[in-house]
């Protein structure tokens, strides 16, 4: 698979609560970063426990996946029923057809909110 389907496939897997898919799709060694919150997920087994273990009332609705050999982007939105809205952009680097690494930034509509001094240019969207 394509680096792009790779990562298509494991926000299918994610979705689907397919724990054991998931796994199949993340390299023994992988590291995924989220910057945001400071983590480093090291291994398969790490990642598919973070998200194995969040806690239930999400969905995910992946908005787009780019990819270029090794490469991928994915963004993803991910309502929660108790949490609000989560949104990911996603960075993978996948070979032979597995996920090695990542880095991916998590946030929520509105949680940065716009300066004032930025108004004359920008709209809300």
């Amino acid at each position: 698979m394509e680096a792009a389907e790779v990562v298509e496939e494991l926000w299918a897997r994610i979705e689907a609560r397919d724990w054991t898919g998931v796994g199949e799709l993340i390299a023994e060694d992988a590291v995924v970063e989220w910057p945001v919150s400071g983590e480093r997920i090291v291994g398969r087994a790490n990642f598919v426990a973070v998200n194995r273990e969040y806690p239930q009332g999400w969905s995910i609705r992946v908005l787009r996946v780019l990819g270029e050999d090794d490469q991928a982007v994915s963004e993803v939105e991910v309502p929660h029923v108790e949490l609000g809205v989560f949104r990911a952009a996603s960075f993978w680097t996948v070979r032979d057809g597995r996920i090695t690494g990542g880095r991916e930034y998590w946030t929520s509509p509105g949680s940065d909110p716009r300066p004032q001094w930025r108004a004359a240019w920008a709209e809300p969207m």
